[in-house]
């Protein structure tokens, strides 16, 4: 007797499925030749745990499996997706940096869109009682002041709350290397809340172990998490996001200078929001265009910065889209020469740091997480010694830090 054919022996849905599977594993075979597999990717290791469950899912741009977004991958696949969180710059990323974002309905699946950046920042009881089960898979680029890891301590205060586990989906840091001063906590905003330095050195499966194991969350809550683990990674693997995670860091080598030049946001020195090239260039009118030959000129640019520093004004400083910003994460050290030498030469030393380009981005002090990094920088004083005076906080933190490692 012959046996049935494949197609009529299984249902249509387990054929599509299987179909969206093969589909699936190829995007993340092309994806993932340099060897290191993400968390989202492999779906064998969560995809039945998911099943049966209404998921809530913290998604934006960054959260794909091969060149799908991961929560239209995760439909295909079969997982019933009752919610979508949306973090700063929104669910597409395509709102401006600080930018409020509604609540919307996603047109392409009909799901409904929850924002984490507008008039709340963390789900309500309302919103929780929408999932069983969350879902974080957001790429990181490993900066105190980027707002992702506070989004993920919003979500896992949330879940321990009302009782719902959250299962990450782990993805490698572009900039996993320890270095800055640590967080004074009398300076804690909306660009740094945690005692940790400029680049933290975690990926955000193992941020948020810290979150629960140093007990940041109100009252010392413990969020039941599950790390979906990266596969062939280590820290010191160079990796390059696939898909840029906001709209000012829109290519690799202004992700790697980021840690470094997001200083100048609490300055008269102008980064490059306003052109297309944004934390790869730095500039001011009133820098000497003898000395500086480099120029722009920024403008308004809708979804990424409408009402950019020195907009229509030319602009005279470095152009660093050509430096080698692969060292920084090599060594381990973010750059201080160019805030000192931005310093040096602008003409008006009482104007320098008074300046806030934005309510969102907050005053200089906030974003170097210290008082004493501005003062150093107006009496001269050396890089060495500032870095001496990061100390003994910076090693007290690298040796906390080990404790919750996942990755070499």
């Amino acid at each position: 007797m012959k046996s049935a054919p494949l197609f009529n022996s299984l249902s249509l849905f387990s054929v599509i499925v299987l179909l969206a599977a093969i589909t699936v594993s190829r995007d993340v075979c092309a994806q993932s030749k340099n060897g290191i597999v993400t968390g989202a990717e492999q779906t064998d290791s969560y995809l039945s745990y998911l099943k049966g469950k209404r998921v809530g899912m913290v998604v934006n741009q960054t959260s794909v499996i091969g060149k799908k977004l991961s929560v239209d991958s995760l439909i295909t696949l079969g997982v019933n997706i009752s919610a979508i969180f949306g973090p700063e710059h929104g669910f597409r990323g395509n709102a401006s940096n600080g930018a409020k974002v509604d609540d919307e309905v996603d047109p392409n699946t009909g799901i409904r869109i929850i924002s984490l950046y507008g008039k709340k920042r963390k789900p309500t009881k309302e919103d929780m009682d929408l999932v069983d089960i969350m879902v974080f898979d957001i790429a990181d680029v490993g900066c105190r002041f980027y707002t992702n890891i506070n989004t993920l301590a919003d979500v896992m205060e949330s879940c321990a709350a009302n009782g719902k586990e959250l299962v990450i989906f782990d993805r490698p840091n572009p900039n996993a290397y320890v270095d800055g001063p640590v967080l004074d906590m009398t300076l804690t905003s909306g660009i740094g809340k945690f005692p940790i330095p400029i680049t933290h050195g975690m990926t955000i499966g193992e941020f948020a172990q810290m979150i629960n194991g140093e007990g940041w969350l109100p009252g010392k809550m413990q969020c039941k998490i599950n790390v979906i683990k990266v596969k062939n990674y280590t820290h010191d693997m160079a990796y390059t996001l696939p898909v840029r995670p906001s709209p000012n860091l829109n290519t690799q080598q202004s992700i790697l200078l980021y840690p470094s030049l997001c200083l100048f946001e609490g300055t008269i020195i102008s980064q490059g929001r306003g052109t297309y090239m944004p934390f790869t260039v730095l500039g001011n009118p009133e820098l000497s265009s003898k000395k500086y030959k480099f120029s722009f000129t920024p403008v308004s640019i809708p979804g990424m910065s409408e009402t950019p520093l020195h907009m229509d004004k030319a602009c005279y400083g470095l152009d660093l889209r050509k430096y080698n910003a692969e060292k920084l994460r090599e060594k381990g050290k973010i750059n201080l020469a160019w805030l000192m030498e931005m310093y040096k030469a602008y003409p008006h030393k009482e104007k320098f740091f008074d300046f806030t380009q934005s309510k969102q981005m907050g005053n200089f002090d906030k974003l170097a997480g210290t008082r004493s990094l501005k003062e150093q920088i107006i009496k001269g004083v050396s890089e060495d010694e500032i870095r001496k005076s990061w100390e003994p906080g910076l090693s007290a933190y690298k040796e906390m830090r080990k404790k919750y490692l996942l990755y070499p």
